[in-house]
């Protein structure tokens, strides 16, 4: 009986069915994410506003603050969503190749409007525990399992040192890249990615000579 109660419910004067809640929330979610997607593009993370977003996805301001706390949140999912599936890890057989391709990858990414959201959401970050929260796990953490995963392959390869600090190593790539982002002292392009990975193959390698050294005396 209820469910004959509700699916009368379900149906305009005409027969056909009005969507449901959780149907017409699903749409305005994506509504929401595809507008900022779009206002970042266009206008860069500095003039984003939630009002902007509100306004292009069709949807009031308190719909908006109802999933999302602040922009900077808004921002962080629909560039995860848009990034999604961007990055793949590659595996060309040699550990410094890996790594060019992957700080290209990236670079493809921050030298566009998207670098200067990174940078804003990282500055964000620092002052909201949520949003640097998010920021960790869906733009971080990709893009440190993929060097994770091509340093533990070379170590399997006997390329790189077996004691090596995979998370040090990891931040021995990434802090540098962060820091010519935030500051903009130097680009962000092939030759830095190139000379980046070299300088720290080398540094890998003059630890495991100097530890070897040690080790004999």
């Amino acid at each position: 009986m209820l469910e004959q109660v509700e699916n009368k419910g379900t149906q305009t004067n005409s027969g056909s069915k009005v969507p449901s809640t959780r149907r017409r929330s699903e749409r305005s979610h994506q509504a929401i994410l595809k507008a900022a997607a779009e206002l970042l593009e266009e206008k860069g993370y500095g003039s984003v506003c939630i009002e902007a977003i509100a306004t292009r996805a069709g949807v009031g301001k308190q719909t908006i603050y109802r999933w999302w706390s602040s922009k900077a949140a808004v921002i962080m999912e629909a560039y995860a969503a848009q990034a999604a599936g961007n990055f793949p890890t590659p595996d060309t057989g040699k550990v410094e190749e890996d790594l060019y391709q992957i700080l290209r990858q990236l670079f493809t990414i921050l030298t566009t409007t998207l670098g200067s959201a990174v940078a804003g959401l990282v500055a964000e970050a620092q002052t909201d525990s949520n949003v640097a929260e998010a920021f960790r796990d869906l733009f971080l953490a990709d893009h440190r399992e993929a060097i994770r995963t091509v340093l533990s392959q070379g170590i399997t390869s006997g390329e790189i040192r077996p004691d090596l600090n995979l998370e040090l190593g990891i931040d021995a790539i990434y802090g540098p890249i962060w820091y010519r982002l935030l500051v903009k002292h130097a680009p962000l392009d092939d030759a830095f990615a190139e000379e980046l990975v070299n300088l720290v193959m080398e540094g890998i390698q003059v630890v495991a000579e100097r530890k070897m050294t040690l080790n004999m005396t």
